[in-house]
């Protein structure tokens, strides 16, 4: 069975376009959007034409799938057939892990439904299962006796979700009033949108802040009120969504240089983070049975202290002794928050 749960879905969505009378020899393209269509809702980014390349490769090669699918590609069409007529997939039925594995992911996508930039996709669980012909309830109640979810809770701002992916697509400015969390004052600001990120739960907006020709992150849950624009705006060449938040640990972004960090962590702790690591960067330094030496290149960023404290006396910070300087007098201060007058 194939790793990814939702390539099964992709399986049966490809089936259909390639068994579609009224559309014969589907592009790349055509099956890719059929897929986002199907599976997140019209004008998703959520699926590549690399990934429509592999699921092609899948079912014509992929012995677990017992397909074998006779998909070939006609350059005269510029599209996809089935070469052995009435061939489909759809003939073939799910096994019982197929099933399951199904039932999973729809559970998994149920948990966002009422995050508002989903909204419009809250039918969605039940679209997948329609268009791929099962019968099975995947919000089946049941599921709950032997599964549970973290709940996806909504915060303050997403309502603006939606609407500044609209404009971050159409590269469109927008205009907000900001209320930082130091203070109650509000601010306004022009932006150009580039990016949203999600953290802790927590959505934010890296945009250009055009007074000051800077890239800024902002909270949407601080945005007190949102003006959208229709004026274009072109993105700054340098930035890349890529690798703005390479070298960090959360939202904090900063023109630092990444600094090789090394931690020292109690074993059962240490073994936690090798199963689920903190940063792409993570790599053991060393291990015995009495702590776990990780090393991180990362920026210095207050999520990155907030980790640290977090594990108090568990871990110890070996390097650099900047940041072991910085951990120290914390916990010297939180100390003397229970030091008694």
């Amino acid at each position: 069975m194939p790793a990814n749960k939702y390539a099964l879905l992709r399986y049966r969505i490809i089936d259909r376009c390639l068994t579609n009378k009224g559309k014969l020899y589907p592009s790349r393209e055509d099956l890719r959007q059929a897929c986002e269509e199907a599976l997140f809702g019209s004008g998703s980014d959520a699926i590549s034409l690399s990934t429509i390349d592999k699921d092609i490769w899948a079912m014509k090669n992929e012995s677990e799938l017992d397909y074998l699918a006779p998909i070939k590609y006609s350059k005269a069409e510029g599209g996809y057939f089935y070469e052995e007529e009435g061939y489909t997939i759809a003939e073939l039925s799910l096994g019982d892990d197929d099933l399951e594995a199904i039932r999973f992911a729809a559970a998994t996508l149920d948990q966002f439904r009422d995050v508002p930039i989903f909204k419009q996709y809250e039918s969605a669980i039940e679209k997948i299962i329609n268009r791929v012909n099962i019968s099975t309830n995947p919000a089946d109640k049941t599921l709950d006796q032997f599964v549970q979810f973290e709940k996806s809770t909504v915060s303050l701002g997403n309502e603006y979700l939606g609407p500044l992916l609209d404009h971050i697509r159409s590269r469109k400015g927008v205009r907000i009033q900001y209320r930082k969390f130091q203070d109650d004052k509000v601010k306004e600001y022009e932006l150009h949108p580039y990016l949203l990120k999600e953290y802790h739960n927590r959505w934010y907006l890296v945009a250009m802040d055009t007074d000051h020709s800077k890239i800024r992150t902002f909270g949407l849950e601080r945005i007190a009120h949102l003006e959208t624009g229709d004026k274009k705006f072109t993105p700054d060449k340098n930035f890349n969504a890529d690798l703005f938040f390479k070298y960090s640990i959360g939202i904090t972004e900063r023109a630092d240089k990444p600094q090789d960090i090394v931690l020292s962590f109690d074993p059962v702790p240490g073994k936690f983070l090798v199963t689920q690591p903190i940063h792409p960067s993570q790599f053991i330094v060393s291990e015995n049975k009495n702590n776990m030496v990780i090393g991180l290149k990362v920026l210095v960023t207050p999520e990155l202290t907030s980790f640290i404290l977090s594990y108090g006396a568990q871990v110890k910070v070996l390097k650099p002794v900047s940041l072991r300087q910085e951990i120290k007098k914390q916990l010297s201060e939180a100390i003397g928050f229970y030091k008694e007058k």
